[in-house]
């Protein structure tokens, strides 16, 4: 006689008990997992992406200056804006300065050398957003400065870009727009000055490897670039530029400096001697 008992583990019974099991044991795709790591990257990818584009023309500009390193002066070469096509040179006095509501007659435009306001402009790498009074421009190539100076109506754009960065940021460089500039682009530095076309000009960064703080060719080595600040020169507020032509009281390129003139100060902090030549 049949006990009447069912056997443990019976088919019907395991194959229930195997089904719960599959469901619970089942791993189900991390779906959250994976949107959240892949918006990740793609985030990564998109700040990478764009500060890849956004650095493009510094590490355009790093190159262009390794190419001009070989306009670095030397002993042998003291000068090698001598070997740079289309510079131009001058012989100027130094020394010479004016009063801040004084104007120079200068013989070039821009003016590259001759006498020049008593504060210099600030030359620490600064892009001066509007045209700024010659005369305190002239005194930064003394000290040995090179001066970056477009024409506004003619650099815009991609090409005002490529000259900042030679610039910003670049000591004893500055830069400003000069109204009525006859070429898209001028450098200068104390005695020397170079007119181009185009801001993809090679010669701009082999200009300034050549003349930017070469001891050989600007009069006061050791000067100082800082700004003066309120009261002297400030390149927050500085004197802005005039376009008009100097009037007959204008001081000629041989004037030997004005009375009551600010005058350079030396390392120990006094005024150094008034100019004597012209």
């Amino acid at each position: 006689m049949a006990s009447g008992t069912k056997k443990k583990g019976s088919p019907k019974k395991n194959a229930v008990k195997a089904a719960r099991g599959s469901v619970v044991t089942k791993k189900h795709t991390p779906w959250g997992t994976i949107f959240s790591v892949v918006a990740i990257l793609l985030l990564a990818a998109g700040v990478f992406g764009y500060y890849w584009i956004a650095s493009s023309d510094q590490r355009e500009q790093r190159d262009r200056e390794e190419a001009a390193a070989a306009f670095a002066p030397s002993q042998q070469n003291p000068d090698p804006s001598k070997d740079i096509e289309g510079v131009v040179t001058g012989e100027y006095a130094a020394g010479a300065h004016v009063l801040p509501n004084e104007r120079v007659a200068y013989d070039k435009t821009p003016p590259f050398g001759g006498p020049h306001d008593g504060f210099w402009a600030a030359c620490t790498g600064i892009v001066y957003p509007n045209a700024v009074r010659t005369e305190n421009m002239v005194h930064s190539l003394e000290h040995g400065a090179v001066w970056i100076a477009y024409n506004p109506d003619r650099v815009q754009g991609d090409e005002l870009e490529k000259l900042r960065v030679r610039a910003e940021g670049k000591p004893f460089t500055m830069m400003s727009p000069y109204p009525g500039l006859d070429t898209p682009i001028s450098l200068q530095s104390w005695g020397h000055q170079l007119k181009l076309e185009s801001a993809e000009d090679q010669r701009i960064d082999q200009f300034i490897a050549a003349l930017r703080r070469n001891p050989n060719t600007y009069p006061e080595v050791g000067a100082s670039c800082d700004a003066l600040g309120p009261g002297a020169f400030d390149p927050d507020n500085p004197p802005p530029f005039d376009p008009s032509k100097p009037g007959p009281d204008a001081k000629p390129m041989n004037y030997q400096g004005s009375e009551g003139a600010q005058q350079d100060q030396s390392m120990s902090g006094t005024p150094s001697a008034p100019p004597t030549g012209g």
